[in-house]
């Protein structure tokens, strides 16, 4: 994964959130973003993932320039994954479909294969018995990993995770951070925030400090 933060600079109103901000990588599997709350991490990563734009300056991720045109930037998303500390499951949908919806409505996989794959992520991550059941049935790491076999059902170019653990207990945050891993060795490119510095020096190798 290649990065190309230039001087990149974001406000939020009369709030700058990130001001003239550098960053360049030539190769990274899994970078991580630290730093204090409100110290701009989670504004970094969603103008990576093209969620947010610039004021001013450029960023690059792999081949593609984040430039503030909707029509670019939707197709850019559609390629990446994205999990936030807070799950965005529906409460109503089971897991299955959870992970099946998407996969047809944005990436536009027929019912019958977007529900294979969806088996196989559920399946990847332990949760195959628990398909049927409603977020609300799940544990706050089982929501998780239903979470992240969303974000990973359709083999994302990057996967992006901000404050994945935040909302965990220990034990949750062990089980997490260990799928991040095996999803970094399996060779899955990851953007992520966090706080935690024993999270970060578990799972990085590359860290920003914003």
């Amino acid at each position: 994964m290649k990065l190309e933060v230039d001087r990149v600079t974001k406000r939020y109103g009369a709030t700058t959130a990130l001001d003239d901000l550098s960053l360049s990588l030539a190769s990274a599997r899994v970078l991580v973003l630290i730093g204090p709350s409100g110290g701009g991490k989670s504004t970094l990563l969603r103008l990576l993932g093209g969620l947010e734009t610039a004021d001013a300056g450029t960023l690059h991720v792999n081949d593609h320039r984040l430039v503030a045109n909707p029509a670019e930037l939707q197709t850019y998303r559609r390629q990446n994954g994205f999990l936030f500390q807070a799950f965005n499951l529906f409460p109503h949908l089971s897991a299955r479909r959870n992970i099946t919806l998407p996969l047809e409505k944005v990436h536009g996989h027929p019912p019958g294969k977007a529900h294979k794959l969806a088996e196989q992520a559920l399946d990847r991550f332990g949760l195959l018995k628990h398909a049927d059941n409603l977020p609300a049935q799940l544990s706050g790491g089982q929501q998780q990993r239903v979470g992240i076999a969303r974000a990973v059902a359709f083999s994302p170019e990057v996967l992006f995770l901000d404050e994945p653990t935040s909302a965990l207990d220990p034990e949750m945050t062990a089980e997490v951070l260990e799928l991040i891993q095996e999803l970094a060795e399996a060779g899955q490119d990851i953007i992520l925030s966090t706080h935690e510095m024993g999270f970060a020096r578990a799972v990085a190798d590359q860290v920003a400090f914003v």
